[in-house]
């Protein structure tokens, strides 16, 4: 696994667990952003051929 592959997944988990924890506090703004930040997150792998 290369550099980029490894800290996009590294993200993608990050961004999970602060979603989650958003969610579970009842942050709806940061849960929001959470969101879109792994949307984003998941378009940049698709767009590099990274599975998730």
């Amino acid at each position: 696994m290369d550099a980029f592959t490894a800290g996009i997944l590294q993200r993608i988990e990050m961004t999970r667990s602060d979603l989650d924890h958003a969610r579970r506090t009842g942050d709806d703004y940061l849960a929001d952003v959470e969101q879109a930040e792994l949307d984003e997150l998941h378009r940049l792998a698709a767009e590099h051929g990274v599975q998730v």
